[in-house]
């Protein structure tokens, strides 16, 4: 594997905890990962991400994107953070010890909480706060501040939001070949 190629991000053992990372996924040079964090095949983790997987896993699904920003953590009791496949979660959100399953959508500065659940396909807003144990239906579109049921979005309309995907996987791809220092 070329230097260009290597897992980057500030990578912290806590005990005989430490992350694990796919050779295929990308991690920025300014992501922070600490202790039982599991990252999958083609996942892509991006700038000033703080992923802490201290008390229980944070684990993150394959070609799932995690943007710049982002804080994922767990809880002390009984719930890690897990991520499934092909998920977005938009720049500066708060994941706390909650479920995304595949293909869920979090966006821009969005928050869910401990033993929340935003099942397959399932949006929460931009913005949105998704409270503890409050649960996402399948392709729901949710909003606000607490969020509350929009909609619920046809197979057309969550189809464009299945675009962000590969756009990531795109960029990972530029980035992996041409980010370097400059100064």
């Amino acid at each position: 594997m070329s230097e260009a190629q290597k897992p980057g991000g500030l990578l912290y053992a806590l005990g005989e905890l430490k992350p694990q990372i796919d050779p295929t996924a990308w991690v920025a040079p300014t992501a922070v990962l600490i202790g039982d964090v599991r990252i999958g095949p083609g996942a892509n983790i991006w700038f000033n991400c703080v992923l802490r997987g201290d008390t229980n896993p944070v684990i993150v699904g394959a070609r799932s994107n995690i943007q710049d920003g982002t804080v994922i953590h767990v809880d002390h009791g009984d719930n890690p953070a897990i991520i499934g496949d092909d998920v977005t979660v938009g720049h500066s959100a708060i994941i706390h010890a909650c479920r995304l399953e595949n293909r869920a959508f979090v966006g821009m500065g969005a928050t869910v909480l401990d033993g929340a659940v935003v099942e397959e396909g399932g949006l929460l807003a931009a913005r949105g706060f998704l409270g503890p144990g409050k649960r996402i239906g399948r392709q729901e579109l949710w909003m606000g501040s607490p969020a509350k049921l929009s909609r619920v979005m046809t197979d057309d309309e969550r189809a464009k939001w299945d675009e962000t995907v590969p756009h990531y996987l795109g960029l990972t791809e530029a980035y992996r070949r041409g980010l370097r220092p400059i100064g």
